[in-house]
């Protein structure tokens, strides 16, 4: 068996204790830096990287080689070319090469009825087109804009498959795929009505907002379910709105079709992995509720409250600030890795994340060095 294989299979370990509540044998790690992080630090152009992604091989070495994590790193899911064939205007191209995602309005109020009626049918010829400028125009051009648009998006992740595949093979992280969807009111929000859109609409007209997310609910959870549910399999679900609602407005209108898309991924056998957005503290008791294993990266909170109330039902994850990395020394970055071992280790259910991903390196700042060395501590220090 090679070193590689012999990785594989022990951090592949690692997550089917942690996910079947049971106790792994030390913590495990995931690097928060994002792609546009590793072509930052390999001394590469942003943009011309993601329209190239050949260039992308000698980037994922490199930043696989110097910096410790269980999990394969950087991965991205907004490649820009199918996006600009599109015409898209949710997600787009910055001058500094970063990707977007601008507060756009897909749906007019006034529409609510149609998109209740039949949201598949709405998105499909009412929405897209709002969105996406190429979905405008003679049935011939619209189907050659999605043909070039399909093909460009296949070939991009057929590359950074490749990629990937080459690093596991290399470098034995753990197994784990993965699939994204959104909470039917955050998708509302997201992509159809805009925040401040749906924020108005939570006061006009409740009873659409959830008759919507009711309606959506069954795309969001087809969005979300994994080819092959397996342990190692997980949906990644990113949580926007509920923050900055009235906590009887969530329990009305954010909470029931959540709870209910949670409820279905994790009972087909596949887990879930929710990124707590913002600051989620007074809605802890609600999270309890959730099928147990849940994971839960929080980016903000009381890390002995949250351990308190969610740690012997959840797994917790996040919370470390990566801004530290920017601002505090080494050890002050260590430190603040102890204590939240010290916090959260403790009974199991713990995985290092940071409390948000890292797009952005200031070469002249220490975020590599210090993070370099938290991931190495924690690696070495990471017992429960």
């Amino acid at each position: 068996m090679t070193d590689a294989i012999a990785r594989t299979n022990e951090r592949n370990q690692l997550f089917k204790d942690l996910f079947s509540g049971k106790t792994p044998k030390r913590v495990p790690i995931s690097n928060p830096a994002t792609q546009d992080f590793a072509i930052q630090y390999a001394g590469l152009d942003l943009a011309e990287c993601q329209w190239d992604l050949t260039k992308l091989e000698p980037v994922y070495d490199k930043f696989c080689q110097d910096f410790y994590t269980d999990t394969y790193p950087g991965g991205s899911i907004r490649i820009p070319s199918h996006y600009q064939i599109l015409g898209s205007t949710p997600i787009v191209m910055s001058s500094s090469g970063f990707m977007q995602h601008p507060d756009v309005v897909g749906m007019l109020a006034e529409e609510y009825d149609e998109f209740i009626a039949s949201p598949y049918d709405c998105i499909v010829e009412t929405i897209l087109p709002r969105l996406y400028t190429e979905f405008n125009g003679p049935p011939g051009k619209v189907a050659m804009a999605l043909a070039k648009a399909m093909k460009a998006q296949a070939d991009d992740l057929a590359s950074l498959g490749a990629i990937r595949a080459k690093m596991n093979a290399k470098y034995g992280f753990a197994g784990m795929v993965g699939a994204l969807t959104e909470a039917p009111f955050d998708f509302m929000s997201d992509f159809l009505r805009s925040f401040k859109g749906i924020s108005g609409d939570v006061r006009r007209y409740p009873d659409k907002v959830a008759a919507a997310c009711e309606a959506v609910l069954p795309l969001m959870i087809k969005k979300g379910t994994l080819p092959n549910p397996s342990m190692l399999g997980y949906t990644f679900i990113p949580l926007h709105m509920a923050p900055y609602l009235r906590e009887k407005d969530f329990a009305a209108l954010y909470w029931p079709t959540f709870k209910k898309m949670v409820e279905t991924l994790a009972g087909m056998g596949q887990s879930v992995q929710l990124f707590v957005e913002q600051d989620w503290m007074r809605y802890l008791d609600y999270l309890y509720e959730l099928p147990e294993n849940t994971i839960m990266r929080f980016e903000y909170g009381d890390p002995k409250i949250i351990k308190e109330k969610l740690g012997k039902k959840h797994i917790i994850s996040g919370l470390y600030p990566v801004t530290l990395l920017q601002t505090g020394t080494k050890q002050q970055c260590v430190d603040k890795a102890k204590e939240l071992l010290d916090i959260l280790a403790p009974g199991g259910r713990y995985w290092w994340q940071a409390d948000k991903s890292i797009i952005h390196l200031d070469i002249n700042g220490p975020v590599v060095e210090n993070l370099r060395a938290v991931l190495d501590y924690v690696h070495e220090n990471g017992t429960y």
